[in-house]
């Protein structure tokens, strides 16, 4: 094979790969995912505590983390909406 076509298909690999990547960042978009952060792991305040990394037990119904969309709805207790 020679160097250009070699040149040629790696630029359109590289082309491919990068416009498949930037589809797959555009659908993955964070989402809030409620009930399943650990004590400790919430990303912002909730009711009963002020700040980030401040809740004090596992799967806090008020306490969310960000995740990529779609995955929320695949993890046992996960909630696109705080919990009561």
């Amino acid at each position: 094979m020679s160097n250009s076509k070699m040149v040629v298909g790696s630029a359109l690999a590289g082309l491919l790969a990068l416009s498949m990547t930037n589809a797959a960042l555009a659908e993955d978009k964070p989402e809030k995912c409620y009930g399943v952060v650990k004590a400790g792991k919430n990303d912002c305040q909730t009711a009963s505590s002020a700040c980030a990394g401040s809740t004090t037990r596992d799967n806090q119904p008020d306490a969310w983390i960000y995740l990529p969309a779609g995955t929320c709805e695949k993890i046992a207790g996960g909630s696109l909406t705080p919990k009561s």
